[in-house]
């Protein structure tokens, strides 16, 4: 049985490519998508503008006219990985467009990659079209190249990110993003309203609402209310919740307003799950991070959480070894932890990151430091999940199943468990009746460090 540990890099999601079949002579274009949820979302709006320009999407290299990577340059690791795609589409195919995070910064692709034929920011969706037109003119069949009315999806059918707004207004230093995406854009309320019905009519079954804050959404816009949609989270959780699929909350940024969505999750309008980025504990590190320094007050509200939702699960991410981190301080994010009891941690050592402030901190921590730090936060965190994983045995839960592989064994995951980021549950035998994308209830049998084994009822 599986223990691998969750992906521990919630701000990264796996490579993603979507497969069709070409009509003859059509023009057919490649896309890798790198980076965060945020990024996938992108790739999937421009494949479906293209998809809708006549193009196909190709399956591999080979079979491409061209080929869009889209980037992430969140981090120096990320860029690196970037980089490399770029790479392998150059050498597969020749003909190559970037775009996305990493596409900001255009002469340091151009200066390893010289050959691509072109560059675009995050999201500029209107020049990548152009650069694809350039390499690739559209060929447009009206009589066959039809369109699906939920757009081209790089996600399972039975789930889909939905999101609510661009950039971000904080000032986190050792964070590019909002120089990358710009500040704070949200989306109208009946916008985002609209996308998701038509999500759930397509099928899907759970909708993953993400954004680079989703707690800010609609303050830019002084939370505009149109068509009967009020831009705020707490009204438009609501909405989402009316319309019978799985709500799922990302990157919730603790604000003292999030308490108002725990009724929302009370009810069963909204998955109880929570994905708040602490990043760390102590009030000086976060200090440093120019975070707020509430720690004490975060527990209080946590505590309030779960009174109101006994069920809520808690996801976090945290930064260790972050310049100027001492081991008091360091000692300090473990005593929280242990005191917190988060259900789902995610953890990375601090890595510099080209324009960030805090490369300019004094007191960096040496990387062994790091890797020990690392090293002794997931050993709690490990701990703390294996002991409420232990806690569900012998209970009937509900679960969504993502995949039934050719064993028969079905991959699934429970209301506190986000795809690829979290944990899953696994169902190893009597699986015959059961189709992916179903909801069903499960007796859970058996928990491991992050994952639950179980026999449907």
């Amino acid at each position: 049985m599986s223990q691998n540990p969750p992906n521990l890099r919630p701000d990264l999601a796996p490579r993603a490519r979507i497969t069709e079949t070409a009509r003859p002579g059509q023009p057919t274009i490649g896309m890798v998508s790198l980076g965060c949820p945020k990024a996938l979302v992108d790739s999937e709006r421009i494949l479906t503008r293209l998809r809708a320009e006549g193009y196909a999407i190709s399956p591999d290299y080979a079979g491409a006219d061209a080929v869009i990577v889209n980037t992430c340059g969140f981090l120096d690791s990320a860029k690196a990985e970037s980089l490399e795609a770029i790479g392998e589409a150059l050498t597969e195919n020749g003909k190559v467009i970037v775009t996305g995070c990493l596409g900001a910064e255009p002469e340091y692709i151009t200066g390893v990659h010289p050959r691509v034929l072109a560059v675009t920011g995050p999201h500029q969706y209107e020049q990548v079209l152009d650069a694809v037109h350039g390499a690739v003119p559209p060929d447009p069949d009206p009589f066959i190249d039809l369109l699906p009315a939920s757009g081209v999806k790089l996600t399972p059918r039975h789930y889909s990110y939905l999101k609510i707004s661009e950039g971000c207004n904080h000032k986190c230093k050792f964070c590019i993003i909002p120089d990358m995406r710009g500040r704070l854009a949200s989306r109208p309320a009946h916008a985002v309203i609209r996308e998701a019905e038509k999500l759930v009519e397509a099928g899907v079954k759970e909708l993953l609402v993400i954004s680079q804050d989703t707690s800010a959404y609609g303050v830019d816009i002084k939370h505009a209310e149109d068509r009967g949609h009020r831009a705020h989270i707490t009204d438009l959780a609501r909405d989402l919740g009316s319309l019978g699929a799985w709500v799922r909350l990302h990157y919730v940024y603790p604000y003292p307003h999030v308490r108002n969505l725990i009724p929302l999750m009370a009810e069963g309008l909204v998955l109880p799950y929570l994905d708040i980025p602490f990043q760390h504990a102590h009030p000086e590190t976060l200090r440093r991070m120019a975070r707020p320094a509430a720690a004490a007050k975060t527990l209080d509200e946590i505590a309030a959480w779960r009174r109101d939702c006994p069920d809520i699960t808690l996801r976090s991410t945290f930064i260790v070894g972050y310049p100027g981190e001492t081991e008091e301080e360091f000692q300090t994010l473990l005593d929280w932890l242990d005191e917190a009891q988060l259900d789902r941690v995610g953890c990375f050592q601090y890595e510099n990151v080209a324009g960030a402030r805090s490369n300019d901190l004094p007191d960096h921590v040496p990387d062994e430091v790091k890797q020990d730090r690392w090293d002794r936060f997931m050993e709690k965190s490990q701990a703390i999940s294996e002991a409420k994983l232990a806690a569900k045995v012998g209970k009937t839960i509900d679960v969504i199943v993502d995949e039934i592989d050719v064993d028969g064994i079905a991959t699934c995951r429970t209301k506190g468990d986000a795809p690829e980021i979290d944990g899953n549950l696994f169902i190893d035998e009597g699986t015959e009746g059961l189709s992916v994308g179903e909801i069903v209830q499960v007796e859970v049998d058996e928990a491991g460090e992050y994952d639950l084994w179980g026999r449907a009822r």
